[in-house]
């Protein structure tokens, strides 16, 4: 219900700010606009009370007319759909804002929450349903997992751990190398899985934390190259951070990428 009032809201100021836009444009021609079609071609008349139904054609040197005379019918045109649409937008907030059938399991205490299976889940409850879930793990050197997290796990990386704590303090729900097989039938371990809590999406997070390494760049290359051949795609639902010698770990960068990324 918080995404759709979300989108509800940005929707409106859209029509809004368009709306000012083309009430502003006011200096349009006398008369309206009449188009033909000669054999696939258009031809342009200007229709005004001085002329006949049939209107005065206009010249491809007077384009200018035409097009003021086209946006004039398309701004009437436009202001007509779009404060009827703002109207049913604004009504649509005013009733949802009201209260959802999300209440009927929000607004009990958390101990009667607890004994409860709601019917919709909120979107904390399903992060926390998500976070619970039972997960395979890399199984790989565990014993170099030795950086705490502020959450209370482990990790293998300082920089990983850094990541780990920026995840925490944003709220985003995550694991931790879990496993996931692709179509082709490999097996990778992301360095984190990502909920998007909002619109419950996964996304996948890989720290490349060696690229000076020639050979760990060419593997993390042909890892990528594997993500997308199994539609997992870097900018979409793939997101990567990176450090070099001379480029250390961009740590506000990451925060405000996340941030905007996650909408916390």
């Amino acid at each position: 219900m918080t995404q759709l009032l979300k989108l509800l809201n940005q929707r409106a100021t859209l029509l809004k700010q368009a709306i000012r836009y083309a009430e502003s444009e006011t200096t349009f021609p006398q008369g309206r606009l009449r188009i033909s079609n000669d054999r696939g071609c258009p031809r342009y008349y200007h229709v005004t009370g001085d002329t006949t139904h049939e209107g005065d054609y206009i010249s491809k040197g007077n384009l200018e007319l035409a097009k003021g005379l086209a946006q004039k019918d398309y701004n009437k045109a436009f202001l007509d759909s779009a404060r009827k649409e703002l109207k049913r937008i604004e009504k649509m907030i005013k009733d949802f804002s009201k209260e959802s059938a999300d209440t009927a399991y929000t607004k009990l205490n958390k101990h009667r929450r607890n004994l409860i299976e709601p019917y919709i889940y909120t979107d904390d409850k399903f992060a926390e349903e998500w976070l619970k879930k039972d997960y395979k793990t890399n199984p790989f050197k565990p014993e170099e997992k030795t950086r705490d997290t502020n959450r209370g796990d482990k990790v293998r990386s300082k920089s990983e751990g850094f990541i780990a704590n920026i995840l925490f303090e944003l709220g985003i729900p995550y694991h931790y190398e879990q496993s996931l097989k692709l179509r082709s039938g490999k097996t990778y371990y992301p360095d984190f899985t990502l909920l998007k809590k909002s619109t419950r999406e996964v996304f996948y997070l890989e720290h490349l934390g060696l690229l000076d390494d020639e050979t760990y760049r060419k593997s993390n290359i042909a890892k990528i190259d594997e993500y997308r051949a199994n539609g997992i795609y870097l900018g979409k639902n793939l997101l990567i951070t990176y450090e070099t010698e001379d480029s250390p770990l961009d740590i506000r960068g990451i925060k405000r990428m996340l941030k905007e990324i996650f909408e916390v």
